[in-house]
């Protein structure tokens, strides 16, 4: 629903009147923006390019995002009431890309070290793709998930991280798919329901827990484990701002930074009423709540009033051009292994997309 009006529900008539705002003009908000500055790009490239290049001049842009998303993610994370020793107040979406492992690494800074962090990581089981019973979860995002869990171990190593694994199967994610849908309404595409039901299952957090090694041995799950933590950060926002998507590469092929940035413009600008109420009820449905530390007003400012040239460089390929600016702070906190994940939309990270037939493409309707 877009926040450009106030909406009137009348519980006799169950009828909802639109109020209009009065304000004449666009309405202020707490933030510049998107520039459309166009400034020089950086020396000529010396060849392909395979990593991440040194910070050199992008460090103070670095500085300037590590500070505005620590604060963002301490704002997060310091105002939720501690529980028992032992029980988390904290949890994240985790497929182990870039966005929400560094907010996990973030979070871990502002939690004493004792307390553990629910790392919520969702698979589900499609029919059309093929499988053994004993690998119809190894997705994309169970893969990068894990890895990413070891990468938190190695830097926070007193941290009892708590992987949450939820395996969906088929006829699990039919049974709620009709309730599902009632949660996103007015969204309608067969990308949002792909989306939600993802986020509905993950946010849920009904799985198995990963029991830590013992030494010698691998990492083993245990038995039913229902997540703990009321409190979920989610990397929501920062594709948009970073140019993470696909057609951000496009759009810088075609036409260079102004593309580029008109791109960014778009995307921050529709991302209230496209992405946000969505994901939001979908997540509030399982008694939880989402927090979305790059859409803090301050992480918004900043990235807002960057040029689109100092957030991303796509003369680099695939996993390191996009969001070049917040890959460069993911290394800096010691994530060598994600700060170079190419992006994998959750749809596809999880396989819920095209679990029916491979011809339905993301912007169709859905059946009515």
């Amino acid at each position: 629903v877009q926040a450009r009006a106030i909406y009137r529900l009348d519980l006799n008539s169950w009828t909802i009147d639109e109020h209009p705002w009065t304000h004449d003009g666009p309405l202020p908000l707490p933030f510049a923006c998107v520039s459309d500055e166009l400034v020089p790009c950086e020396e000529p490239l010396d060849g392909p390019q395979t990593e991440l290049p040194a910070e050199g001049t992008w460090r103070p842009l670095v500085d300037g995002l590590e500070h505005v998303l620590r604060t963002a993610v301490h704002n997060r994370v310091a105002s939720v009431p501690e529980r028992c020793p032992g029980e988390p107040r904290i949890g994240v979406l985790f497929s182990g890309g870039v966005d929400c492992i560094t907010l996990a690494a973030l979070a871990s800074a502002e939690l004493p070290a004792s307390e553990p962090i629910e790392l919520i990581n969702v698979a589900f089981e499609n029919p059309r793709q093929k499988h053994t019973p004993q690998d119809k979860y190894s997705v994309p995002d169970r893969t990068t998930g894990l890895q990413g869990l070891e990468e938190l171990r190695r830097l926070y190593p007193l941290r009892p991280w708590r992987f949450v694994c939820v395996d969906v199967l088929y006829a699990e994610m039919q049974a709620e798919a009709a309730h599902v849908r009632r949660l996103i309404a007015p969204a309608d595409t067969v990308m949002d329901m792909s989306i939600a039901v993802a986020l509905w299952f993950a946010s849920r957090g009904v799985g198995r827990l990963l029991l830590p090694p013992a030494t010698g041995c691998s990492d083993q799950l245990g038995s039913s484990y229902t997540a703990g933590a009321r409190v979920l950060l989610l990397g929501m926002g920062a594709d948009e701002q970073l140019a993470g998507y696909a057609r951000h590469r496009t759009a810088w092929t075609a036409g260079g930074q102004r593309k580029l940035a008109e791109e960014i413009r778009l995307d921050v600008d529709r991302i209230a009423h496209r992405n946000l109420g969505r994901d939001d009820r979908v997540v509030a449905d399982n008694a939880r709540e989402a927090r979305f530390p790059f859409l803090d007003e301050h992480v918004v400012d900043y990235l807002a009033r960057l040029p689109a040239a100092h957030k991303a460089d796509m003369r680099y390929p695939r996993g390191i051009g996009e969001k070049m600016l917040l890959r460069l702070l993911a290394r800096r906190l010691g994530l060598t292994n994600a700060c170079s994940l190419p992006k994998r939309a959750i749809q596809f990270g999880a396989r819920t997309a095209k679990m029916e037939s491979s011809r339905t493409k993301g912007q169709d309707a859905l059946p009515s």
